[in-house]
């Protein structure tokens, strides 16, 4: 597994796992650290993701200092708020990366969704994704990084790639 895929998997852990704890300004603006509840937004950098969980600052190594947008719809909030007890969920989240001024160098997607316990059912991860956290699954996970040398990797590309499949 490559330190993108794990930074990824741990921002994505965080949005499932740790967001509901986050404030939320009254008029539904953007937090501190780049969050807006009301529109399902993030829009802050890899260390302002790290400090809205109480870690340092640079909890996210050489991608501390990425721009990071991550945008989810209302069934990712309410799975969070049920700890995904209660589904089925139409529950999906996405993530851009970008390094390219003054961080990393990368640029990296990711989309992800909720597609139910797929260890009892292996067929519910797409084919061209891969599972996650056993309840999701990555149809896009795909970018350029100095580290792998030029171009553009693919780790994922499920088919169907869109959310409304889900």
């Amino acid at each position: 597994m490559n330190i993108k895929k794990i930074i990824g998997e741990a921002v994505v852990a965080g949005a499932i796992f740790g967001s509901s704890a986050l404030p939320v300004l009254a008029a539904g603006g953007f937090d501190e650290f780049g969050y807006n509840r009301t529109a399902m937004i993030f829009n802050g950098t890899g260390s302002s993701w790290c400090q809205a969980k109480s870690l340092p600052a640079n909890c996210q190594g050489i991608y501390s200092p990425d721009k990071l947008v991550m945008k989810w719809n209302a069934e990712w909030d309410r799975g969070n708020a049920e700890g995904w007890a209660n589904p089925p969920y139409a529950a999906w989240e996405n993530n851009e990366w970008n390094g390219k001024n003054g961080g990393s160098g990368t640029v990296w997607h990711y989309k992800i969704v909720w597609v139910g316990n797929y260890n009892a059912n292996p067929s519910l991860i797409p084919d061209g994704g891969y599972g996650i956290w056993g309840q999701f699954a990555v149809l896009m996970d795909q970018g350029t990084d100095p580290s792998f040398g030029p171009g553009h990797i693919w780790f994922a590309h499920a088919n169907p790639s869109g959310y409304g499949a889900y």
